[in-house]
């Protein structure tokens, strides 16, 4: 997969695409407007994140590089490449049940508490994976 080397951009599917798991050093990029909000986006090796309008949207760690990054009212989905296995964290919608998918296979239902988090990890290498978190 192709590293995303201007950190964040926009696709012209209506998605996101962002991350550079390849830096040593840790790089951001501030400000970068899409469908009317601004994104924050801090990666390297060690940790991706991304912020919307200040808030927390994504983290992996390690760093990884995100593709077709997706938000709609009840489905969150992206492809995600990484040079290991990956903890990706997700900010939802507290107190609520989601079905994840990876490569179309069904890996179980989660729930967000109060604190609206969802953790998954991501068995990454030399293929990306194919992440789609539906609300129950």
């Amino acid at each position: 997969m192709a590293l995303i080397k201007e950190l964040i951009k926009s696709e012209t599917d209506g998605t996101l695409s962002f991350g550079d798991y390849s830096l040593a050093e840790k790089t951001k990029k501030d400000g970068f407007e899409f469908q009317g909000d601004l994104y924050k986006v801090k990666t390297f090796k060690e940790i991706t994140k991304l912020e919307k309008n200040g808030m927390f949207v994504y983290e992996s760690v390690p760093g990884t590089a995100v593709e077709n990054f997706k938000v709609s009212e009840n489905v969150v989905s992206f492809k995600v490449s990484g040079e290991g296995d990956a903890q990706i964290t997700l900010e939802l919608e507290a107190d609520s049940e989601y079905t994840v998918y990876m490569n179309d296979v069904n890996v179980g239902d989660m729930s967000t508490n109060l604190s609206a988090k969802l953790s998954i990890s991501a068995e990454l290498g030399k293929e990306s994976v194919e992440v789609e978190i539906v609300k129950k």
